[in-house]
Order: structure tokens, then sequence, then C-alpha cells
């Protein structure tokens, strides 16, 4: 009776050991984080990236800084593999909102000679329970109600959907036209100036500390990026945001508050050092 009891006795200890091992593996697992270091002029800042909410951003991002994906040189047209971001400024600094780089041309305008989309979910961010309607008054992120994408994002699909093709039919059936209005939310309107988003992944909203992607439209991403100084609620579900800041926010206010000339292009060159993985 007592083997067997010390060998049940050791089964158990055995097996007690062994998840307790899978569960420290799996808890270290799912604690892991990719974060990169910024190096930069004046100092430094470190960010978590978010690989399983925007998987092909932070893929290119650590390709670019890290020289392990190709990009075309802006000004000779070559292609090359090297650190990317090593040498670039902040070419666009605005106090109170964000700071920006990674353009090689430092004007704005520069990119890796590629484009790739959003990875963005609108629906995790609430775009579809914000109405483009409340109160007889229009959102306030979508900008000035006279504005030329104001009409085809929003008025135009609308007077299509109803088939309204002249001012007079538009007068005559302006209820229903309104009625159509107040059922249209964000999510609406930013799919129909282009926006894809997905429904698999979350997303993160673009508050302060937030990494994201500067782009010129929807699936405009490059190399271009910045980091909030405030929370930024209108740019919602318009640009990828992958990181987060995690140490060195003092290091970007003070970036942010750096003398601008033309452009919010700062008067004294501010570097992006490198920026790298840590290990």
């Amino acid at each position: 009776m007592n083997k067997l009891f010390s060998k049940l006795y050791l089964t158990i200890t055995f097996f007690s050991i062994l998840s307790l091992t899978s569960i420290s593996v799996l808890s270290a697992t799912a604690t892991a984080k990719t974060i990169v270091l910024i190096k930069t002029s004046m100092g430094d800042i470190q960010v978590q990236l978010f690989p399983e909410e925007a998987p092909e951003t932070v893929k290119n991002f650590i390709g670019l800084a890290e020289g392990k994906k190709d990009f075309t040189d802006a000004t000779t047209g070559k292609k090359h593999k090297k650190p990317f971001y090593d040498g670039l400024i902040f070419h666009r600094v605005i106090n109170k909102f964000m700071i920006q780089g990674g353009d090689p041309l430092g004007t704005g305008t520069g990119s890796p000679g590629y484009k790739f989309k959003d990875e963005i979910n609108g629906v995790n961010l609430g775009l579809d329970k914000m109405k483009v309607m409340k109160d007889g008054k229009f959102h306030p992120w979508l900008g000035r109600p006279g504005s030329r994408q104001f009409a085809t994002s929003i008025l135009m699909p609308v007077y299509k959907k109803l088939g309204i093709t002249n001012k007079a039919d538009a007068t005559k059936r302006e209820k229903e036209f309104l009625a159509e209005l107040n059922k249209m939310t964000l999510l609406d309107v930013y799919k129909n100036m282009g926006y894809q988003y997905n429904t698999t992944r979350n997303s993160h909203s673009p508050k302060r500390g937030a990494l994201a992607m500067a782009n010129s439209g929807p699936n405009t991403n490059g190399s271009q990026f910045f980091i909030n100084i405030i929370d930024t609620p209108w740019l919602t579900g318009k640009h990828t945001v992958f990181g987060q800041v995690i140490k060195g926010m003092d290091i970007v206010d003070k970036i942010s508050k750096a003398p601008v000339g033309a452009g919010n292009k700062p008067v004294t060159v501010i570097k992006i050092i490198s920026i790298r993985l840590m290990k």
C-alpha cells in the first residue's frame, strides 16, 4: 500500500511540476512585449509595439528600422536595404498636437517607394456607434459642411442611394434625405472616403503617446509616423495606431516644444539617431 501511495504521490508531483512549468511558460509568452528604442538627438524614447493588432505595420516599421526591408532611395531611385530611419529628422513638430518623422526627404513628401494598407478595426473603435447627425448638427469630426470632401463622402452617396439627380427632386424629398442622413454613422462616411476596415483584430485609439502611421489618405502608409502629444479622437479610424510610448514621454514633449519655422519644421535639426528592437 505504501509503495502504491508513493507511486501515486510521485506521479501527482510530476504532473503538478509539469503543469506549473507550462503555466509559467504560457504566462511568460503572454506577457512578452515588442519594444523599440528610438534614440534621438534630444533623448531616448521607448515604445511598445502592437504586433497582434497591426502585424504588417509593425513588420514594416521594424524591417525598415533594422535594415531588413528593401526601400527605394527617394533621390536616386535605387533600391537599398539598410537602417532606414538612422539620421532622418523630425520634419514636422506641432506643440500640443504631435511630432512627425520618418521622411527620407525631410519635407513631408518622401516615402520608401511603396505604400501599404491600413490596419484598423472601425467597429472596435466605435465608429459604427457615432452618428453623422445629432440634434440637427453634423458630427464635429466631419469637417466643414461646405467642403468638397464633405459633399463626396456624405451628401452624394445619399443622393445616389435615393436616386436624387437634381435640385428640385432634392427639395421635394428633403425629409427622406434627412432620414437617411440620420441613419448614417462615421463608419459609413469613412468607408465612402475609401477606408477599408478589418473586423478580426483590435485597434487602439490615437491617445497621448500613441505611435501611428502618417498618411495622405486611405491605404497610403509608407515610412512616416507620428507620436501624439495629446489625445486626438478626431483622427480615430484614419491612422493605424501600432505602438504606445512607455518611457521617454518627457522627450516627446520636449521635441514638440522646439521652435519651428515654415511648415512646422524645427529651426534646429532634431535627428533620429536610430530605431532598434530592444532585446
